[in-house]
């Protein structure tokens, strides 16, 4: 196999120092997700009647702990030196984490526990050009799977796990960007940019077959540029394969779930501005187009 050599051998170092980023990992995590409780209680309280999805909640929670089953031992130190425990690491933080993080809708929630004025100037970020062409799923669709082929067909990928803040950067480059494309896709929360169900199913077509693509490549030996044993590459393409044919399905569903609120309303809703957005996201009401989640 073109470009697969002897994995690198990272040492583990004392204990102190896988120790001392956990603790930092688990505090960050803690900090997060009581953040969201919070947001969450006070949100209920703004408005019992409308109140906050206790699935929500859940599935905010559960992206933290798929998080911190990414980043904590054992996998955390073993995804180093190993190009499968990368690759396990790379599925649970680009796809499974952020599939449960923005089911969650937190853009909403902070809509909806923000002061009127700062939520609608929060709004009219979203409404502004920068804001909706990240917030489209071929922006979302080229920063996530369309980067991957420059991870594993260059030499970057042996360049980032050379060092702990490329290893960092690159598992921040999964998170944020695997975000920005469930969001694209199936997300909640409010999207002025994001076009209609075919447009949206495409690009997740296009993901699919993206993955399936690099995924045999590498398990076929082409173009490769990971030095690691070719078993190790072997199994980590069907990692990738399989585990990514999964989060897809998953996140198709979503896709279908947002299907029956958004065709027929729109055309008797007027145009959403900033305001009217921080409205319907605010203590007055949720955001359209989301997944119904209780």
């Amino acid at each position: 196999m073109h470009g697969t050599h002897p994995a690198h051998d990272h040492p583990h170092g004392d204990a102190a120092l896988t120790v001392l980023p956990s603790a930092l990992t688990l505090t960050a995590l803690l900090a997060v997700g009581a953040a969201y409780l919070l947001a969450a209680r006070r949100a209920r309280r703004r408005n019992p009647a409308l109140g906050w999805s206790g699935l929500r909640t859940a599935a905010f929670l559960t992206g933290l702990a798929l998080l911190g089953l990414a980043l904590l031992p054992p996998l955390g130190p073993a995804a180093h030196g190993d190009v499968r425990g990368h690759m396990a690491q790379h599925m649970l933080i680009g796809m499974y984490a952020p599939l449960a993080l923005v089911l969650a809708a937190p853009v909403t929630l902070l809509l909806r526990t923000l002061p009127p004025a700062r939520a609608r100037r929060l709004t009219a970020l979203l409404h502004r050009a920068p804001a909706r062409l990240l917030g489209h799923p071929a922006t979302a669709l080229a920063l996530s799977t369309g980067t991957l082929g420059a991870l594993y067909f260059t030499p970057l990928y042996d360049a980032a796990m050379g060092t702990p803040a490329g290893h960092g950067l690159m598992n921040a480059h999964f998170l944020l960007s695997g975000c920005l494309f469930v969001h694209a896709v199936a997300g909640p929360d409010p999207a002025p940019a994001r076009p209609g169900v075919p447009a949206r199913l495409g690009c997740l077509g296009a993901a699919i077959a993206g993955h399936a693509l690099i995924a045999q490549a590498m398990y076929g030996g082409f173009f490769v540029r990971v030095h690691a044993p070719v078993d190790q590459v072997r199994q980590a393409a069907e990692i990738m394969y399989y585990a990514g044919d999964l989060a897809e399905l998953l996140l198709a569903a979503a896709l279908v779930a947002t299907w029956r609120p958004e065709r027929r309303d729109r055309r008797r809703l007027p145009p959403a501005g900033p305001s009217s957005l921080a409205d319907a996201a605010g203590p007055a009401g949720a955001a359209s187009g989301g997944v119904a989640l209780g």
